[in-house]
């Protein structure tokens, strides 16, 4: 069978750009120590799903649909009783020496479970009782806890919705009542340094010590880089300490200051590349569940994209979301790479029958 090798190889780029950037903010004081090694650890236990997916097929993962989500949901819940603490938030769960956040589960069962929901299309009221059915329990359980991860969920939705065939329409009074209800109900009712966080990046001086500092800090490493950066562990930012969570949120900036535009532009494209290739697998499918699908992982993987570098360069707020296959973290190393063996999966049995 001749296989298709466009996905790996992006894949693999951009897993070896993470790799350097890992290595190198692995340099810096503040960096939790044995970074590198976790991110190594996280492709090889990567291998294990995508293993599973690719010896079991199309159609038995998504007979696992329901099983899959239950047990996403169950974990996320647990939070709230055995969770531990990270950086201000209780959305992870350890199980003997393994910590992991069981929100990067959810987003490959979501995506999954809402495929199979909405294989049908568009069919009047029922669809969206179907999808609300399955997505608002998934949301509320996150929004308290982590409102970067609520963000990708909703983007996630919202272009299933989409792929789903829903009325234009339909998707424009949408987005008119999000973009009312986010300023007048959602805003007042955070907290008052979760309202700092998503408006700081406007005017970061105004608080340069305080909320501000990781913006000005971020957008300095990227200036400082130049057309061809400092070179590889040259970074002065991330090293010295004056980069916070350089190999986590501001993985984007790490790179950026040592390979400079040539080479922060070269992962723009990388990404690029990878939408367009995952697009294109879409295009060539002809069941409704499979393009439902690839645009969860299309909706999910851009958004994260889009937001992480957006923040990097003091464009968008800073919401904590990592930036798929280049951020430090073991848990949403191994959910990325396993929603993209899915992607995989999925394209490879296109030419299936529903059973």
């Amino acid at each position: 069978m001749k296989y298709d090798l466009r996905l790996p190889l992006i894949v693999a780029l951009l897993l070896g750009v993470g790799l350097m950037t890992v290595s190198t903010a692995a340099l810096s004081p503040t960096a939790t120590p044995g970074i590198f090694t976790k991110q190594m650890l996280g492709i090889v236990l990567a291998a294990v799903p995508v293993f599973v997916m690719w010896k079991a097929g199309k159609e038995r993962i998504y007979q696992a649909a329901p099983w899959l989500y239950g047990a996403a949901l169950f974990l996320q819940a647990s939070t709230f009783v055995l969770g531990k603490e990270v950086n201000g938030q209780r959305n992870w769960l350890v199980v003997g020496p393994v910590q992991f956040q069981p929100l990067e589960i959810l987003k490959f069962a979501l995506i999954l479970m809402l495929a199979v929901a909405l294989r049908e299309g568009y069919h009047g009221l029922r669809t969206y009782n179907r999808a609300f059915l399955i997505f608002l329990p998934a949301l509320a359980l996150v929004i308290t806890q982590d409102f970067g991860g609520a963000m990708v969920l909703g983007a996630m939705f919202a272009v299933m919705m989409l792929a789903a065939r829903i009325p234009p329409w339909h998707a424009l009074l949408a987005t008119l009542a999000l973009a009312a209800a986010v300023p007048t109900v959602l805003y007042p009712h955070l907290e008052p340094y979760q309202q700092k966080r998503l408006t700081i990046f406007l005017d970061p001086y105004q608080d340069p010590r305080g909320a501000g500092y990781q913006v000005i800090q971020s957008t300095i490493a990227v200036g400082s880089g130049g057309l061809q950066g400092k070179g590889y562990k040259q970074g002065s930012q991330s090293h010295n300490g004056f980069l916070p969570a350089a190999h986590t949120d501001f993985a984007y900036s790490t790179w950026a200051e040592e390979q400079g535009f040539v080479g922060a532009l070269g992962v723009l494209l990388l990404y690029g590349l990878l939408f367009w290739t995952l697009a294109s697998m879409a295009g060539s499918t002809s069941r409704l569940d499979d393009q439902i699908i690839m645009a969860g992982i299309l909706g999910q993987i851009g958004f994260q994209v889009l937001e992480n570098i957006g923040a990097a360069l003091g464009v968008l707020p800073l919401t904590g979301i990592t930036l798929p296959l280049i951020s430090s973290g073991l848990s949403s190393l191994v959910s990325i790479l396993s929603t993209l063996g899915l992607a995989y999966v999925v394209f490879r049995d296109r030419r299936q029958e529903l059973i």
